[in-house]
Parts: C-alpha cells; sequence; structure tokens
C-alpha cells in the first residue's frame, strides 16, 4: 500500500480551493467578455494559460466571450507585402488595402491561433468576426480615417444561442456596414461594445499595465465612473489609459454591471480577479 503525507502545499491548495466558493457561486451562468491583447497573445506559454482559464471559467459555469485584437501582427503583415501606411492625428488610415490584410490577419492568424489554444484545452472554440450573422453593424468613424468603423447596431441573440450550446466564441473586431463594407473596428471598442449587447456581468481588459494608477503612481483597485472622470480631466489619467477607460464607461453606460481594466501579463490574471478576494486589476463600477 502507497502511503502519502499531507504537506503544506496540498493544504494551501485545499484552502484556495474552499475560499473560491463564494465566488464560483457569485459568477455562476454569469457573461463575461474578455478582451484579450497584450503579452498573452505573442507568447505560446502566455497563450496556454489564458486558454486553459477560460476553459476553466466555462467549466465551473461562467460563459465566456472572447474579443482580440492584433495590432503587432497586423503591422508585420503589412511590412511583409510593403503597404505603406498613413496616419491622421496618429491614427492609422485604413485604405481598401490595409482592410484587407486587416482582415486577413485578424479572422485568419490571430483568430484561429486562439480559438486552436482553447481546443486544446478541452474546451469548444468558434472563431468569429463582428461580419458573422451580422454580429456587428458598423458606420463610418471619420472619413478621414477610411475603413475604421464605429459598432451602431449588434446581434447579442446569437452569442447567447453560442453560450446555450456550450460554445466559446472567439472574436475578431471586424464590423459590417450597411452596404457590404467591411470595417477595422478597435478591440477595446468592439469588446464594449459586445459586452453592452449582452449586459454582461463583467467586461475584462486585458493589457499590459498593471491597471488605473492615482497621482502616485499607485493601482487604484477600485473606482467609480465619476471618479474615472475627475482623473481624466486632471491628467492622472492620461496617454493609452484614456481609451481603455472611455471604453469602461461607454461599456457600464451600455448595461455592463462593472469592467476591470488588468495586467495580462500575470499568470491566471483572470482566475485572480474573478475568484478571490483580492483581484488583480482596477475595477470600475458606476
Amino acid at each position: 500500500m502507497k502511503k502519502q503525507q499531507m504537506n503544506r502545499d496540498w493544504i494551501a491548495t485545499a484552502q484556495t480551493l474552499s475560499s473560491a466558493l463564494p465566488y464560483l457561486q457569485r459568477y455562476d451562468d454569469a457573461t463575461v467578455v474578455i478582451k484579450l491583447g497584450g503579452h498573452a497573445m505573442g507568447s505560446d506559454a502566455g497563450m496556454e494559460s489564458f486558454a486553459r482559464d477560460v476553459v476553466l471559467m466555462q467549466q465551473v459555469g461562467v460563459n465566456p466571450v472572447i474579443v482580440h485584437g492584433g495590432g503587432p501582427m497586423i503591422n508585420a503583415m503589412l511590412e511583409r507585402l510593403d503597404i505603406k501606411s498613413e496616419f491622421v492625428n496618429g491614427k492609422r488610415v485604413t485604405d481598401a488595402a490595409t482592410v484587407e490584410v486587416v482582415e486577413m490577419v485578424l479572422s485568419g492568424r490571430v483568430n484561429k491561433r486562439i480559438v486552436q489554444a482553447i481546443n486544446a484545452q478541452g474546451g469548444k472554440a468558434v472563431g468569429l468576426s463582428g461580419k458573422d450573422a451580422n454580429l456587428m453593424i458598423c458606420e463610418q468613424t471619420d472619413a478621414d480615417l477610411g475603413f475604421v468603423g464605429t459598432p451602431v447596431e449588434m446581434n447579442p441573440d446569437f452569442l447567447r444561442g453560442l453560450a446555450r450550446d456550450n460554445i466559446i466564441p472567439v472574436i475578431a473586431p471586424l464590423g459590417t456596414g450597411r452596404n457590404g463594407e467591411t470595417f477595422n473596428v478597435n478591440g477595446d471598442t468592439a469588446a464594449g461594445a459586445i459586452a453592452a449587447s449582452l449586459k454582461a456581468d463583467r467586461l475584462l481588459l486585458l493589457t499590459d499595465v498593471a491597471g488605473v494608477k492615482d497621482g502616485t503612481g499607485e493601482v487604484v483597485t477600485e473606482l467609480t465612473a465619476a471618479q474615472i472622470r475627475e482623473m481624466t480631466a486632471d491628467g492622472t489619467i492620461a496617454g493609452g489609459m484614456i481609451p481603455k477607460t472611455e471604453t469602461a464607461l461607454d461599456a457600464i453606460a451600455g448595461g455592463v454591471r462593472a469592467v476591470v481594466i488588468l495586467d495580462g501579463r500575470a499568470p491566471n490574471a483572470c482566475l485572480l480577479e474573478l475568484y478571490t478576494e483580492h483581484g488583480a486589476g482596477s475595477l470600475i463600477r458606476d
């Protein structure tokens, strides 16, 4: 007979699982939209870890919806094809040639890599873009920027149907225009619009920063929409954090219960945020 002696690591693991019970109950049948970007997309190990977390979340009752970006991959393909980009006020102009590359990279290579990673962990994922089933109908954001779109109509019933069949949607941020155009949509904007259409319990924006920081550089773990507006007005929130917090405010106004900006570089960031008392980033609610 093989004998085993309990050790502290095993006991700590059991205690961690036990302490997660109220959070498992809290998120049972909840819809959680995750914007995937940054470190997890560029690292095979990061992608594997993210996929395992997503499958675990679904296994314990969450309905995950994944929306991804892919800017560095798009840039690399444009360079390889020698397609020169123009910029207006620091924003890329998406002309007809560029939007073809954007669709090829996002709906093809990037999307299917995520789908494959989730399926390899035992999940049942399917790759989509906002063009499928008119999931995301867009209008042109700015004529000067070309085929860049803003979501104006959504089809959440399609995603709810996938959830009922235990299918995890992985969505590339592309939309269709009313005249059949293809529009490139900012990944955070697309995730916020999808989360709002589903009235999601959580929108998790994975980034390469620890969260929203105050004037001293410390991460603020919980914020209201009013505080976000104040910190933006006084310059505390600046640069690339502004569009993320604007996405958060729009999502909350659209019916999302709370938005979390968190560090996707941290191992198991989504699990830490959902199933531990301390969370893993900056939670924003109305």
